[in-house]
């Protein structure tokens, strides 16, 4: 196991990585190293959205260190070093809403040779937010992947992670009444202007970057 303070010089490389992530409020913004502890090499690194598509930084470590190797990411197990280790900021998640793979079994998957990642060392446990309680952690556990939180980065990490959700609700859901036409018939009923509509939606498309 790598000394305290190798911990923290890997983390603090993780989190310059989730720096690199483009701000959303769809996603965290996430980096993760993987590395060699007996050359006290970084192997590779990656982070949220660092690919082309809905990538996480877990998933872009593993494929970039895969391309490296020229096998293709589901086998790049094959060509990691025995003692290869993954750090990342957040807990790796264990459901994707895209569909996509999620990280825990892309992590998982390394194992199936014998060698693989069988320590990841994560700065905080992923928010409650987007898929609820995240079961990355158990999971990995149960696959015998050892998971250990390095303590001490908490409030930066964060910071970095949710770095794009302030614009979630920079626009708030109002019409003024001002703007709707009234008109008496046989029953009376409102009429909203067509285009304030369509001008109030595409605001908030905006400000949630769909």
């Amino acid at each position: 196991m790598p000394p305290k303070t190798a911990h923290m010089d890997y983390m603090h490389l993780a989190l310059s990585e989730a720096r690199k992530s483009p701000p959303k409020p769809t996603n965290y913004c996430v980096g993760a190293v993987l590395v060699s502890p007996s050359r006290d090499e970084v192997l590779a690194t990656g982070y949220t959205l660092e690919l082309e598509g809905n990538t996480h930084a877990e998933q872009c470590c593993l494929a970039k260190f895969a391309k490296q190797h020229g096998v293709a990411e589901p086998d790049v197990g094959t060509v990691l070093p025995n003692d290869c280790v993954l750090y990342t900021t957040m807990e790796p998640c264990a459901l994707r809403l895209s569909g996509n793979l999620p990280c825990v079994d892309r992590i998982i998957d390394t194992c199936k040779n014998g060698k693989g990642i069988r320590t990841v060392y994560v700065g905080v446990l992923e928010p409650e937010k987007f898929v609820g309680e995240n079961q990355g952690r158990k999971k990995l556990e149960e696959a015998g992947v050892q998971v250990i939180q390095i303590t001490g980065m908490e409030e930066s990490i964060l910071q970095v992670a949710t770095s794009g959700h302030e614009k979630e609700f920079a626009v708030p859901l109002v019409l003024d009444f001002g703007d709707l036409a009234v008109r008496a018939g046989g029953d009376a009923r409102l009429e909203v202007h067509e285009n304030r509509v369509t001008s109030v939606r595409n605001l908030v498309a905006e400000s949630l970057d769909l």
